[in-house]
């Protein structure tokens, strides 16, 4: 399942400092539009369509959750940023920053204001050559031809030289140390989308939760002491099961794992839910598991308040969770962090989300990765 579309943009400069403009516009793309994952080489490259100083030209893969409108829209407030002022009908012309959307995971898109893809990139080698460096799974969705093909037969015969590296912005957020991030949190904390958005974001393999496919889980919610332990004991098995299976096959393609829960909820959630006399048995079982599970390099704990958390189960809207009451929510809380606070051996980051919504803005998701890069730097 994919939270995010992969959109390519292309940037130019001619006026000005062109490096300083291009590297301010990385900043913004990635601080208020989407995370950027790769940047091309820079190259300067003569001017299309008009004489001028030379241009410098770079492309970039963005991340992000918005429509391609709403992303030309919010290009358009970038270059307003940093300084262009759009003419009506000037044609080609000199400009400090130039944004321009070439492709939108593999859609066709037809406005007055908006082609996707973008209807001259096949002509424009300094489109083509900075599309090449990222290095994407992408075919022309019209064309039927891959970037390396539409630079055999471009009619641009301009040249393009490369003039040097540039640094995503994601660069700085070093997350291969880990072999294993575990995100936990309450019921609505988020910690799925979150593990979802991050896996996309850093090519990690992802173990999500089998929630939805536990039979015991509505009728728990109907009548909480009859189906408790059958609820408690099915978690336990399949998270076990999961777990084992998912950490010890490396995918050779993915750079790290990432789950959006730790065994050790089962122990938690289990002592909310279950008598004494239940829990006694259950822990017996679960002792046993536990000392066969590989502990996460990092444990991330997403904490939100429990108004938060209601808001959050009523918007997702499943059926089986709406009548969760505050109390419940607060005594697995109350639970986690009761938790964390006795392990020593664990490496935890708490961060508390309560006012912060990491899928519609950026800057909250920014937040967490740096709470991560900050962690990791200690």
């Amino acid at each position: 399942m994919e939270l995010q579309h992969q959109v390519i943009l292309s940037l130019g400069s001619n006026q000005g400092n062109r490096l300083k403009n291009i590297e301010l516009c990385l900043a913004l793309i990635h601080e208020e539009i989407g995370t950027i994952i790769k940047v091309s080489k820079l190259y300067e490259t003569p001017s299309w369509g008009f004489e001028s100083e030379a241009f410098y030209n770079c492309a970039l893969v963005l991340h992000t959750t918005y429509s391609a409108q709403k992303i030309l829209e919010l290009v358009l407030e970038v270059e307003k940023k940093l300084g262009r002022i759009r003419k009506e009908n000037a044609g080609y012309q000199s400009r400090i920053i130039d944004i321009d959307l070439i492709a939108f995971d593999d859609e066709i898109l037809d406005l007055d204001h908006l082609q996707i893809p973008h209807p001259l990139m096949q002509n424009r080698k300094f489109v083509l050559l900075p599309f090449q460096d990222l290095n994407v799974d992408w075919m022309h969705p019209v064309l039927k031809k891959t970037i390396s093909e539409l630079i055999q037969i471009t009619p641009d015969d301009s040249i393009c030289e490369v003039v040097q590296k540039l640094q995503s912005p994601l660069d700085k957020i070093i997350l291969n140390q880990y072999n294993y991030i575990a995100i936990e949190g309450n019921i609505g904390a988020g910690k799925s989308t979150l593990a979802l958005k991050m896996a996309e974001d850093f090519n990690a393999k992802t173990v999500l939760e089998r929630f939805a496919d536990n039979p015991f889980l509505p009728k728990f919610y109907e009548d909480q002491s009859r189906y408790a332990f059958s609820l408690e004991m099915s978690f336990l098995a399949d998270r076990y099961q999961q777990l084992s299976d998912d950490l010890s096959q490396f995918d050779l393609f993915k750079d790290f794992i990432i789950a959006d829960y730790h065994i050790f909820k089962s122990l938690l959630f289990s002592k909310i839910t279950l008598e004494e006399d239940e829990f006694r048995l259950y822990r017996t079982l679960f002792d046993i598991i536990y000392k066969e599970m590989p502990k996460p390099d990092l444990y991330i704990y997403l904490y939100q308040n429990t108004n938060r958390l209601l808001q959050n189960i009523k918007t997702r809207g499943r059926s089986y969770e709406q009548d969760i009451t505050a109390d419940y929510l607060e005594k697995i809380n109350k639970g986690y962090l009761e938790y964390i606070k006795t392990q020593t051996d664990l490496n935890v980051l708490i961060i508390d989300v309560s006012d912060r919504d990491f899928v519609n803005n950026q800057e909250d998701y920014l937040f967490i990765l740096n709470s991560i890069q900050e962690k990791s730097n200690l």
